[in-house]
């Protein structure tokens, strides 16, 4: 029986007692689900035709006039064209505060843009760093990166923290760093996971660009098998995305104070490690942010985040973007695990858009004035 897992990402990480997503095709659940009745595996339906859900979610598009980005529409998702549109035309209408750049090229050979979001003040100025869509199916991550900007450059004028942070610090946020599988998500599987890359010896594409980097590369929670969803890769930064992000954060390492990734869906905010069990040095402000983080995003909705280091929160997992930014010097380095719990999983409704990143904003937020008070 071939299943996609959703949650955990890889079997690994399935052990008695936990709970585990996955989907199936319409004929294997014919023979799944008398198996599981037998063997006494409890079961529940959350989504019974997911070929309507998907449609229903992509498939108003047409319809819809998407091309004026006065009335850019941050409560639909938006396909990778859209998206580098949107980035553009923002680059041209606010540059004050806005800068458009590329790091380098994906597999594909898109370009990996990133914006700088910041008032020129001063000179030198300490950086947050974001980035959303490692994972291309998770696509409430790169709308959450564009809601941040647009949060930023609106409020800007009226509410003094905002104004407080994009004065004292840049921001630069990739919204969607995985743009092939990305691209590909929308137009082939809605459901892949991986980047793009081609494999010599296999027929399967794609690495795990969250277990491609030089941080206890490929150990515990990783595969070696191309065909899997959590493949490490030939070797640490064989993706191009990952190398070209990978150096970008090292050449600024000095300037970068906090490094936040956001994927879905879970409901957590991470902190490292996640390769292995134990504390991370700074962990009593690293805590403290996290848990008043957690508090800020409850306040919106009642939204329970659970919080803690990746390893025991989550489960172990090597080569991943977090530790590596950790391990490279920027202090404060956080996952977010945004909305739901599984109930649809990667499929999380338009209309859920808004309240999620309503919430992670205020969450985002804290964080970062948490790092201008600086915490001993």
């Amino acid at each position: 029986l071939q299943v996609d897992l959703w949650q955990p990402s890889s079997p690994f990480y399935i052990v008695e007692g936990t709970v585990t997503d996955v989907r199936v095709p319409q004929n294997t659940s014919r023979s799944l689900l008398p198996y599981l009745q037998q063997a006494n595996i409890q079961y529940t339906i959350l989504i019974s035709d997911i070929q309507k859900a998907i449609e229903n979610q992509t498939g108003l598009r047409s319809h819809r006039n998407r091309r004026s980005l006065s009335g850019y529409n941050y409560e639909t998702y938006h396909s990778l064209e859209e998206i580098q549109g949107w980035m553009h035309h923002l680059n041209k209408t606010h540059s004050d505060l806005v800068h458009m750049f590329s790091v380098g090229k994906s597999y594909e050979g898109r370009p990996l843009f990133v914006l700088k979001l910041g008032k020129r003040s001063r000179p030198y100025k300490k950086a947050v760093w974001i980035d959303c869509g490692i994972h291309a199916r998770e696509w409430i991550g790169p709308a959450f990166c564009q809601w941040f900007v647009k949060e930023a450059l609106q409020t800007y004028q009226t509410d003094p923290a905002m104004r407080k942070m994009l004065t004292q610090l840049y921001f630069y946020i990739m919204p969607v760093f995985n743009v092939d599988g990305y691209h590909f998500s929308w137009t082939n599987d809605r459901f892949w996971r991986k980047t793009r890359s081609k494999n010599a010896r296999f027929r399967c594409h794609g690495v795990d660009a969250n277990r491609n980097w030089k941080v206890k590369w490929c150990d515990e929670g990783a595969s070696f098998h191309p065909c899997d969803d959590t493949y490490c890769g030939p070797f640490p930064e064989s993706e191009p995305e990952v190398k070209a992000v990978a150096h970008f954060l090292r050449k600024h390492r000095k300037q970068i104070k906090a490094y936040l990734s956001f994927h879905a869906y879970a409901q957590m905010l991470l902190y490292p490690y996640s390769y292995k069990y134990a504390t991370i040095p700074n962990f009593s402000c690293v805590e403290l942010a996290a848990y008043n983080a957690v508090n800020a995003l409850h306040s919106a909705y009642g939204i329970r985040y659970r919080y803690g280091p990746a390893s025991s929160t989550l489960y172990v997992s090597s080569g991943s973007s977090m530790d590596w930014a950790y391990k490279n010097g920027i202090p404060y380095a956080f996952a977010f695990e945004l909305r739901d719990t599984g109930h649809f999983g990667f499929l999380l409704p338009e209309t859920l858009i808004k309240p999620t990143c309503t919430e992670t904003m205020l969450a985002v937020k804290n964080i970062t004035l948490h790092l201008l008070k600086k915490c001993h």
